[in-house]
């Protein structure tokens, strides 16, 4: 469920529930809320804390999930860059790795944008043939000195991390917050608003202040559910940023 959908179903459930405890106000009377004030009052005070401290954890869990991929993302822009200067160091007989280079990287990212903004992922990693082409590409690259040979095994290590970071962040599918927790939060939140508006008299200004406070809860839970899926969403990574890494070879 995308972050904007998570914000509309926040909002409407929590405007229900102001509705229903002014209604609820109207029907049962006074003389009846009166009665049970108190123990509404703690049942609701401890949902409150509840949600405000799960709140907390979501946001906490969003923004650790968010920075994993986050760092994940730019140690792959990081070692294809240095691969890229170290190709470019081994000489003019590198030209051809470094342009398979180029062609190989935009695939596997695209798929994992792709698979990661549709939710589905397929049961097993493949490796692109352009990738093994660039794999075999680097191995065949025969050092004429002992400096072509000490490029060459940091080439083959910096490729090392590159496929080793595409896979981490092809592997890590797991949403960081599941819907469930996110629409029982929904369900507490609309509670607690209901029993808000049960000892409170409705006006324009308690009406207008509930909303706003409602639209500012939803907002939280909006940046909980877009921080948790980063490759979609408003704060998604860039991935043309990633794939123009590499600029063409002069």
């Amino acid at each position: 469920m995308t972050s904007g959908w998570i914000l509309l179903i926040s909002f409407v459930a929590i405007a229900a529930g102001i509705a229903a405890g002014m209604l609820l106000r109207q029907r049962l009377g006074e003389e009846r809320l009166e009665s049970a004030k108190e123990m509404i009052r703690l049942g609701a005070s401890f949902l409150a804390t509840l949600s405000a401290v799960l709140i907390s954890l979501m946001i906490a869990s969003a923004k650790s999930s968010y920075d994993t991929q986050d760092s994940h993302f730019r140690q792959l822009a990081a070692y294809l860059v240095e691969t890229d200067r170290l190709l470019s160091q081994y000489g003019p007989e590198s030209k051809q790795v470094r342009l398979l280079m180029r062609q190989a990287m935009p695939a596997p990212i695209d798929r994992i944008w792709r698979e990661k903004q549709s939710a589905l992922q397929d049961s097993a990693f493949t490796s692109a043939s352009l990738a093994e082409q660039l794999n075999g590409a680097i191995a065949a690259l025969t050092p004429a000195d002992d400096a072509q040979r000490a490029l060459k095994l940091r080439i083959e290590l910096a490729g090392a991390e590159i496929a080793r970071t595409r896979l981490l962040m092809f592997s890590d599918g797991e949403p960081a917050i599941l819907t469930p927790f996110l629409l029982i939060l929904i369900v507490w939140l609309a509670v607690v608003f209901v029993s808000y508006s049960l000892f409170v008299e409705p006006g324009r200004i308690v009406v207008a202040a509930l909303l706003v406070f409602a639209l500012s809860i939803s907002s939280a839970l909006f940046l909980v559910a877009d921080l948790s899926q980063p490759f979609v969403g408003l704060m998604q990574l860039p991935k043309e940023q990633l794939r123009q890494t590499l600029g063409p070879l002069d």
